[in-house]
């Protein structure tokens, strides 16, 4: 590194409002908040030695201060250090200071490398604007005693014209980041209208966490049994699919309990929640948003970041309308999926009904031109009519729900049961022939057979088989055949009582 340059010698009085001048002329036709940073360096190292030089904005909410510009030995850089800003005498009492030797046995950051040689005295000034402190900037030397109060005076007047330039950039980058969420929840909004499907719509409210709050990982969390499922995550590492998060149930209530997101670091508490988030993300800092469906309970939003910067309020109100578009996605796909699901389930046995049947059928007609087995059997109730006129609908009904478990109980786990209509049921079995077709009527009219309330009532199954073949062009082909083998079969057993169905 090269060493110090010589120090600049005081200005006069009027060299003073010449630099002031020629710095609030140059500032005020300056938007861009990174320019900003380094004319505000270079005007000032014009007229106070800055072999060391930093400017730092201060947060009031979370107590924040960030190094947002720093330079040593002409060397800029464009960081984000942050630090409490009541540690700093210059933010606290709203002041400037003039350190003599020994920088760093006062509260300022230090610059230089600590294993070598560091500032050894400094001047500082609070950006001021409106009575409130927004940030500060100091001066820094190599040198002992390289400062003097007309320094410390004059810096303060650059602080106090920098302070109007860098709050005007701050207005003008909030207003750029209203634009960019407006524009975010916007987008949100459009998918929230274009599809029920709550996949399409989370990886976007992630995406969005990450853009909108500045963050190096996000991931929203579905609950199910007592555990948090992974279903979307983004960011610099996103976890792996399929990852869960086993919650306590303290952890769960605390969840229940809180309508605001949890934050860490607290610096109340050291949150066991947030520590394992943080762990889980690699993250300083998270953030948690609990997601609500209606009363329940369904999940979370989180965030986290790298660097040691806390998420200000702002950003926590933020996450609370992203968590509540997520939460309106969830919501959506579930009242979908429950109007679906009661768009194919029968309302009296919950088999799924003659329509889901068909779209099944459909999938499983492919599957058998292909060359996979598909083989259907057709159940009738006998002697239903007869029992549903004597003893009553109410009866009927209890009678068409029990065979309804009968098939339940006794289906295997890749075939699917639906009640077609009436009295008829469906048993779809793919991959399947004749055979097992025949085996598996076999065993749910013998379970029929045996069930106490069927039986007592004299009631029976009768069954068709079909197995597909090519010749079979539609649906209705491989009903029908089922349909013609359980009319041979009621002929036969009308005409021989105890005879087996035919074989297919």
């Amino acid at each position: 590194m090269t060493r110090d340059r010589p120090r600049i010698q005081q200005a006069d009085l009027s060299e003073r409002y010449r630099v002031l001048l020629d710095i609030g002329n140059t500032l005020t036709r300056t938007l861009s908040a990174e320019e900003l940073y380094r004319i505000i360096y270079r005007e000032t190292a014009r007229v106070l030695e800055s072999a060391g030089f930093y400017i730092s904005l201060y947060q009031e909410d979370g107590d924040l201060a960030t190094v947002v510009f720093y330079a040593d030995r002409g060397e800029e850089r464009r960081v984000e250090i942050t630090y409490r800003g009541s540690d700093s005498d210059v933010i606290r009492a709203a002041r400037p200071t003039l350190i003599d030797d020994r920088v760093h046995a006062h509260s300022l950051l230090v610059l230089g490398e600590r294993d070598s040689e560091i500032t050894r005295s400094a001047i500082s000034a609070p950006l001021r604007n409106k009575g409130r402190v927004i940030g500060a900037v100091s001066c820094q030397s190599y040198r002992p005693s390289a400062y003097s109060e007309g320094d410390l005076e004059l810096l303060q007047g650059i602080a106090d014209i920098a302070a109007v330039a860098v709050e005007n950039a701050r207005h003008i980058s909030e207003l750029e980041q209203r634009r960019l969420e407006a524009e975010r929840m916007e987008e949100l909004g459009l998918a929230l209208t274009s599809t029920l499907d709550a996949e399409e719509v989370i990886p976007k409210v992630v995406d969005a966490v990450l853009e909108l709050l500045r963050a190096d990982a996000a991931a929203l969390w579905l609950l199910e049994d007592g555990s948090a499922r992974l279903a979307a995550s983004g960011g610099q590492v996103p976890l792996p699919e399929g990852t869960t998060w086993e919650m306590p149930a303290e952890a769960l209530q605390r969840l229940r309990d809180h309508t605001t997101p949890l934050r860490a670091p607290d610096p109340d508490r050291e949150d066991p929640l947030l520590a394992e988030l943080r762990a889980r993300l690699d993250v300083n800092c998270a953030i948690l948003m609990p997601l609500t469906v209606g009363e329940r309970l369904a999940g979370a939003l989180t965030a986290g970041r790298q660097r040691l910067l806390p998420f200000t309020n702002d950003e926590v109100h933020l996450l609370r309308r992203l968590a509540s578009q997520a939460s309106v996605a969830l919501q959506n796909a579930q009242l979908h999926q429950r109007l679906q699901a009661l768009s194919l389930t029968d309302p009296l046995t919950g088999l799924p009904n003659r329509r889901h049947l068909q779209i099944h059928l459909q999938r499983e007609l492919a599957a058998a031109r292909r060359g996979r087995a598909l083989t259907l059997v057709i159940f009738d109730l006998d002697n239903f009519k007869t029992f549903n006129d004597t003893r009553g609908h109410v009866a009927g009904d209890e009678a068409l729900r029990q065979v309804g478990r009968v098939l339940l109980r006794e289906a295997r786990a890749m075939n699917v049961v639906a009640r077609y209509g009436g009295d008829e049921f469906v048993s779809v079995l793919a991959g399947s022939g004749a055979l097992e077709g025949l085996q598996h009527a076999k065993r749910i009219a013998e379970a029929v057979d045996r069930d106490p309330y069927l039986s007592r009532h004299g009631m029976s199954l009768s069954y068709g088989i079909s197995q597909f073949d090519r010749a079979m062009r539609t649906i209705d082909d491989i009903i029908r055949a089922a349909d013609q083998n359980l009319y041979a079969f009621k002929s036969q057993r009308r005409r021989s009582r105890g005879t087996e169905g035919p074989r297919g």
